[in-house]
């Protein structure tokens, strides 16, 4: 019997551990070794169903996608096959060798542990393949694109910058953020607003796209040589197709997210030719220049504008314009600077201007001489000219300037003396007899001392105010006397007022009593009589000797009409009247 047992007890073990031996739970890789820009897949597959899955950090990756669970659940030859799976798509962050730490699950209420797993990351590969990758499979239908206009400019050449997303047709995009946006280091730079998304149907190396233009920008080169343009990077969520279907065997779409870049863009920057102008100062466009005046005849002491402009299409911010020359006599005072300038993907448009406030001294006649401005023409790709007309100013009237030549004509190249007459400043006083102000010091002073202390003295006061407010919002019974007092002073007012004249004043007594009763007790004047007064009261509690009170100011307001009362019996009979008003609102319930 004993050998039956122990036979019973071995057989029992065996089964045992060959069901847990069967039970299988493990970490499988796409690959071991991978390229730090490839993608890597990691399932943990259990033959059995488990609960309490609790993955590993991955703390040397970044998880792009997942985790997507998938059952497998299927017979064959009558024997039941089970598989069930947790799936990640893993981003190295750095190249090394990495380790994979163990995940864990709970199997028929026994934990199981994957074994860690080790994972080589080596240098960037050319193009990272794998098929079985999600964020793969929609790194091939998203690109974004940077276009720019000219790979070779001039220096100060405008080049415009447009990035495009380009979507694949069997892909879906249901929203994008920008991670990093392009700095234009060495670069002038105007971003272009766009109203609205629009998709446009287009082309990408050769295959039919979708495309959207996500960002604009003009840029002027500052430096020459080679400069970079940094590379705007978006973090797209994407819809991809999976190898599952839905019940019409439509494939069913997976949403992850993708990280793109329009990648740098390289731009060789020319010098300009040699042979500089003189006056050039860095003009590049098509210009028209031209110097204009308010007027050009005034009296002396009047005032005119001189106005300096450059108009058309280029660099419009990026230059200075030239000075104008003129003769000593003529005062001059800084230019207002002014622009009316747009910019577009074509580059800069408008004017741009200084304007000189000019005031003549003494009358005579004083030329603007012709200043010239330099341009470069991207058209020619040569160096162009404009000068201005020659302008005279004609100074009617005003004082002689002694120093002027015969024919009363000053040039621009003479400097004339300037003599000045002793009015011209007489609205400055040169002796103003200021005297000093003795203000009284308030530092320290007794209104100092007030006014620092007297916020922390309100405090105690403002404390005691409240205690003293709450005791007497708190004190019930206090309240209910205060009210019926104030209530008693209201309906007796007009009696007051008419005390010394009997028939007003007790016409306005039994007035004021019949007024109460209507608002306390709800009833109309028709109802007052005397019996259905000490009914009403005698049914709300009032007290017995209270109503035989009130009755009787009813029957001596009354009697008042038929016999003479004086006024000390009319003081008596109000006070009697408030007494009783105030006594019967605190008594009534």
């Amino acid at each position: 019997m004993r050998f039956l047992t122990q036979i019973s007890f071995l057989f029992l073990f065996l089964s045992v551990v060959s069901l847990q031996a069967q039970i299988k739970f493990e970490a499988k890789v796409s690959k071991k070794s991978l390229g730090v820009n490839e993608r890597l897949r990691v399932d943990f597959e259990m033959n059995k169903d488990g609960d309490n899955f609790v993955p590993p950090s991955f703390s040397d990756f970044t998880v792009v996608g997942g985790p997507s669970q998938s059952i497998s659940n299927s017979w064959v030859n009558g024997k039941r096959s089970y598989s069930k799976s947790y799936t990640y798509y893993l981003a190295p962050k750095k190249k090394g060798t990495f380790t994979i730490k163990q995940a864990s699950v709970e199997i028929d209420g026994e934990i199981y542990k994957t074994l860690p797993v080790t994972i080589k990351v080596k240098t960037a590969v050319d193009k990272p393949k794998d098929g079985n990758n999600a964020s793969y499979e929609a790194s091939e239908n998203i690109h974004l694109v940077a276009e720019v206009s000219k790979n070779s400019p001039y220096l100060n050449e405008p080049i415009t910058v447009v990035y495009k997303l380009y979507v694949g047709p069997n892909t879906g995009v249901d929203n994008w953020r920008e991670t990093d946006t392009p700095r234009y280091n060495d670069f002038w730079s105007q971003n272009i607003d766009i109203k609205g998304i629009k998709v446009t149907p287009g082309k990408y190396k050769g295959e039919d796209y979708r495309y959207v233009i996500l960002r604009k920008a003009v840029l002027y080169p500052q430096k020459t040589g080679k400069l970079e343009i940094e590379p705007l990077v978006l973090d797209v969520t994407v819809k991809v197709p999976t190898n599952r279907r839905d019940i019409f065997g439509g494939r069913l779409m997976k949403q992850i997210h993708l990280p793109v870049s329009a990648g740098r863009r390289s731009i060789n920057v020319k010098p300009l030719p040699e042979g500089k102008p003189s006056d050039f100062t860095g003009a590049v466009g098509d210009f028209d220049f031209k110097v204009t005046t308010s007027k050009t005849q005034l009296d002396a002491s009047e005032s005119l504008q001189a106005r300096v402009e450059v108009s058309g299409k280029g660099n419009l911010k990026l230059f200075e314009l030239p000075k104008l020359n003129l003769p000593s006599s003529l005062e001059v005072y800084e230019p207002e600077h002014s622009e009316n300038v747009r910019t577009n993907l074509g580059g800069m448009r408008g004017k741009t201007a200084d304007s000189y406030t000019v005031v003549p001294q003494f009358q005579g006649k004083y030329p603007i001489p012709s200043i010239s401005f330099s341009y470069f023409d991207l058209e020619t790709e040569s160096y162009k000219r404009i000068s201005s007309e020659e302008i005279v100013i004609d100074v009617l009237n005003g004082p002689v300037n002694n120093a002027t030549s015969d024919n009363n004509l000053i040039t621009g190249n003479v400097k004339q003396r300037v003599v000045l007459s002793n009015e011209q400043f007489a609205f400055v006083k040169s002796n103003p007899n200021l005297t000093a102000i003795n203000s009284p010091v308030f530092f320290k002073t007794t209104v100092f001392w007030a006014s620092l202390l007297s916020p922390l003295l309100l405090i105690p006061l403002t404390i005691v105010f409240m205690k003293k407010r709450d005791e007497r919002l708190n004190d019930v019974e206090g309240n209910r006397i205060r009210k019926a007092d104030r209530l008693a002073r209201k309906y007796l007012v007009e009696a007051k007022r008419s005390m010394g004249n009997k028939d007003d004043f007790y016409e306005a007594l039994e007035r004021s009593l019949h007024n109460y009763l209507k608002a306390k007790l709800n009833i109309e004047t028709s109802d007052l009589s005397k019996d259905r007064i000490q009914s009403l009261l005698s049914g709300k509690q009032a007290v017995p000797d209270t109503i035989t009170e009130f009755i009787g100011l009813l029957k001596s307001a009354e009697l008042a009409r038929y016999t003479p009362f004086s006024k000390v019996e009319m003081q008596q009979d109000y006070r009697k009247a408030a007494k009783t008003i105030s006594a019967i609102d605190k008594q009534i319930r």
